[in-house]
């Protein structure tokens, strides 16, 4: 049975390690590569893009897979509709690995949006010094907001364009929440933006910020594309892939 895993999220790479090793089970996990020296998962790894749907469609079919395992961040919205429309032509069966998404608790003073853009528009009655968590990738969507201080966190430097009044914190989490305090205090923040991408990687800044009672802009995530079934973790996508290396 081989097995394409679309990765380069935590839960892609503890997936690759439950089923490293399986007897009868040959795994490749692919990355996007727009994130400089990813932590590899074990077993095959390919790096770089499939060329649409009709590539991913063309690589299913070359290499015989038998299951497609989309584990890619929950915001990968282009990728996971070429997956899907890639499967049903390939006829390969399809799951989509989703952590599940943040939910607010007593105390948050959670704002969402639709989207970055959505989000950008409500920052000038809720703050003006914004700690800006989503990623270096969207930066443009807040860029004509030149009287707001941001402090930008990302794994890799951002490209224009962005915010002008901006300072870069090259990080990658896991985050602490003493860590994730002392910045907030460090920078004066007054206001966060995030996209909704569940787990615990990342959850402290949540916590900060409830405790400082601060403003949250929470970015909703897109939903899977309709049809493909949801496991809410690794070992619920590897018991899925089991159940199939078992037939």
């Amino acid at each position: 049975m081989r097995v394409l895993l679309l990765g380069g999220t935590t839960e892609a790479r503890r997936l690759a390690e439950l089923l490293h090793g399986t007897p009868g089970l040959t795994l490749t996990s692919s990355l996007a590569g727009r994130v400089s020296g990813p932590r590899l998962p074990p077993g095959e790894v390919r790096v770089g893009g499939f060329g649409g749907t009709e590539g991913l469609t063309a690589w299913l079919r070359e290499h015989r897979v038998d299951a497609l395992v989309d584990a890619t961040h929950p915001f990968a919205g282009t990728i996971s509709a070429h997956a899907a429309r890639a499967a049903a032509t390939a006829r390969v069966p399809l799951l989509a690995l989703r952590r599940p998404g943040w939910t607010p608790v007593e105390g948050d003073r959670w704002h969402e949006a639709a989207s970055l853009e959505e989000a950008a528009g409500l920052l000038p009655v809720l703050g003006r010094r914004v700690f800006l968590t989503t990623g270096r990738l969207g930066l443009a969507a807040f860029a004509g907001l030149d009287d707001l201080w941001f402090l930008v966190r990302s794994v890799d430097r951002p490209e224009p364009p962005h915010p002008a009044r901006m300072e870069v914190l090259l990080d990658r989490g896991p985050f602490t929440l003493d860590g994730e305090r002392a910045l907030l205090r460090r920078h004066r923040v007054d206001v966060v933006v995030t996209k909704d991408s569940g787990g615990a990687a990342t959850a402290p800044k949540l916590t900060a910020a409830r405790e400082a009672g601060l403003p949250v802009v929470v970015v909703r995530r897109p939903p899977a594309p309709e049809g493909v079934p949801v496991a809410a973790g690794p070992e619920e996508a590897a018991r899925w892939i089991s159940e199939r290396l078992g037939r």
